[in-house]
């Protein structure tokens, strides 16, 4: 069990409980509490000192506090860590106005997390993967028997197992005689369910000995940017090893258009597709390894990726994709020798691929709609997965539609000065004072600042617009008394951290056309959900629920992501986050035969709407090309939050 313990800001009087051996800055930044800090917790700044009144923290001495500071309880809060309760003061040179953080207070909060494992599946009565492996111990054959290897084996099974309509592949075919020889007929055979119960199943591998307690599937997400794999035990259900590695692709281009593009050049198509199994492949080894299983009692890989990465894998043609009418070769596709893609697994594993819905949403959205069990759901559900492109699904268990908008790369840090993917050194946090206008930075790993990630450019753009330093259309008010904000070669912008304090040696700055970039992107979300729903008949205050897939949705602060028109105005509480939808749903698809049937009725029946050639969606763009948008009506607690801090504080303090 996790320990936990309470830390008391003073002279705010604020009670905040946290896991033991957060840090007291990571205490402050999610109690709302701001101390000044600008090189991302690494301790050089030395800005953050705070004051250790009753408890004890460990560390958070530096060289930059003297040893008569050190006896009155002085301490860097970026490198103090909570062993215990404890009384904090921060101090006037690290704070600003208590006065000024009630006002300011907005509670952190990022999505719930739900979780589905295998014991959903039971209680929902699903629990029947796709693959099964069944031991047989066959008469053997004698002067009175002479029936052939593989009659003995079919009629066994369907005898004794309650098997009909059973067939069987030309390499089982050809490995049988040896194997039921060389354990005296007892083998274990590998059966292959159909979808649908009027289909047939097949024994598409048969192991001498028993083998029926080492059964396993890998699930795998081919993502535009990165690759993830599960290694699952068929009988438990557990995760025995999972690895992740970015896309080959990604050195031929960074979205689904310029690999389109690439894949039309000669041998493109074929480079791409190589590139691409070799990525899973390593994931593969990786993962087999890590779990120490046998690669031949692995029976399926189940692949979930966007359309055009599916068609890439599969080395089909995905030129018509990217043009109007947008179509693609196909949007569901046939059980498929994995070793026939060039994935390095034995011959009798089967390759079994998420069908999509159109070239814009594909089998890693509808993976997610299934793992999700959105689609059983009675509640009207929003399901968003963001990234360079986000894909939108609306309804419950009686109806969906979907639609998919070019957001473009801000979220993931593309289009930004100093935009960075989230890693070691990417400014994920950000408070800022709003008399002084110096900020507090956390990153990610608590280093030096390198960059800034989707989920930190958020953070800054909310608190910005909200203390006024810039204004609803995203433009600095440049009259504020601060060195920070400056003009660089016409471009207006504020520094983060100066060189001195970054692993770069250069200031780290948001410039107004990074601002610009992220506006266009949460605008073309945030009308994307509006048009859709106009489509359907229905408004944001219909909604149950929100689901948030992928990466991007297990750090954004559901506040600030409201704050800036990204999210609609929602309880939070009504948020949920499901981590890799895709990913989820093709090891759902390996657990369970239920989905790879409810699936193929699923997407025939989801609408896709086009909404480049909706009439509604560029009126709805250009009404969210504003922070957060330009009804204010529609974001109540914003509003309040806008006029409550007017009343407070007046307009931004100028010199």
């Amino acid at each position: 069990m996790t320990t936990t313990h309470r830390i008391t800001f003073l002279p705010h009087n604020r009670e905040i409980t946290v896991n033991d051996g957060e840090t007291l800055i990571r205490a402050a930044m999610d109690a709302g509490i701001h101390i000044n800090a600008s090189c991302g917790g690494e301790g050089v700044c030395g800005k953050c000192r705070v004051i250790i009144e009753a408890g004890a923290v460990e560390g958070g001495l530096s060289e930059q506090i003297s040893p008569a500071d050190r006896e009155k309880g002085y301490r860097l809060a970026c490198r103090s860590m909570v062993t215990g309760d404890v009384t904090v003061r921060v101090p006037v040179e690290s704070a600003i106005d208590s006065s000024v953080l009630r006002q300011s207070y907005v509670p952190r909060r990022t999505a719930r997390i739900q979780q589905k494992d295998l014991n959903d599946l039971k209680e929902a009565g699903l629990f029947l993967p796709p693959m099964e492996k069944v031991y047989i111990e066959l008469p053997e054959p004698d002067n009175q028997d002479h029936l052939p290897d593989v009659t003995r084996l079919v009629s066994h099974l369907k005898l004794h197992h309650d098997e009909h309509r059973l067939t069987v592949s030309l390499p089982v075919i050809r490995k049988l005689p040896d194997v039921l020889r060389k354990d005296r007929f007892r083998v274990t055979a590998t059966l292959a369910r159909p979808v649908f119960e009027s289909g047939k199943t097949e024994i598409i591998n048969v192991q001498a000995g028993d083998t029926s307690e080492r059964n396993y599937a890998i699930a795998m997400d081919i993502g535009t940017t990165t690759i993830y794999g599960q290694l699952i035990d068929l009988k438990s259900g557990a995760v025995l090893a999972e690895h992740g590695d970015f896309n080959a692709q990604i050195s031929y281009g960074e979205d689904v258009i310029s690999r389109i593009v690439y894949a039309e050049k000669e041998g493109g198509l074929e480079r791409l597709q190589q590139v691409v199994a070799e990525t899973i492949n390593t994931i593969i080894k990786k993962i087999i390894r890590q779990a120490k299983v046998d690669p031949e009692d692995i029976a399926a890989i189940t692949l979930a990726g966007n359309t055009t990465m599916t068609q890439l894998l599969l080395k089909v043609n995905p030129r018509y994709i990217r043009r109007s009418p947008y179509v693609p070769a196909s949007t569901l596709y046939p059980p498929i020798r994995a070793v026939d893609i060039g994935l390095a697994l034995d011959d009798h594993v089967t390759a079994l691929v998420y069908p999509a819905v159109s070239s814009y949403v594909g089998g890693d959205i509808v993976a997610g709609v299934m793992g999700s069990g959105l689609y059983l759901d009675e509640r009207l559900t929003l399901f968003m997965d963001i990234g360079t492109n986000a894909e939108i699904v609306i309804g419950n268990k009686d109806w969906l539609a979907c639609a998919a908008c070019s957001a473009g790369p801000a979220f993931e840090g593309g289009g930004i000065k100093f935009g960075m993917r989230a890693a070691k050194g990417a400014i994920e946090d950000f408070s800022l004072d709003p008399i002084t206008w110096e900020p507090m930075l956390m990153t990610i790993g608590s280093v030096r600042p390198k960059g800034i990630c989707g989920s930190g450019l958020i953070i800054m753009t909310a608190v910005m617009f909200e203390l006024g330093l810039i204004n609803n259309l995203g433009k600095f008010n440049r009259d504020l008394p601060t060195q920070r904000l400056r003009e660089d070669n016409g471009v207006w912008e504020y520094v983060l951290a100066w060189a001195a304090e970054t692993q770069i040696d250069r200031d780290i700055a948001l410039t107004e056309i990074d601002i610009e970039n992220l506006i266009r992107a949460k605008g073309a979300i945030f009308s994307g959900c509006m048009t859709l729903l106009a489509e359907v008949g229905m408004s944001m205050q219909d909604l149950d629920r929100i689901i948030l897939a992928g990466g991007f949705g297990s750090y954004v602060d559901l506040e600030k992501a409201m704050t800036i028109g990204l999210l609609p105005e929602i309880d939070p509480e009504k948020v949920i986050f499901i981590g890799n939808s895709s990913l989820l749903g093709a090891k759902m698809s390996s657990l369970t035969n239920r989905i790879r049937r409810d699936v193929v009725e699923v997407t025939r029946s989801m609408t896709s709407f086009e909404l480049s050639e909706t009439m509604s969606f560029m009126d709805n763009y250009v009404a969210a090309l504003f922070l957060p948008h330009t009804d204010l009506n529609q974001f109540p607690r914003l509003k309040e939050r806008l006029a409550a801090r007017r009343s407070a504080l007046g307009p931004p303090q100028t010199a």
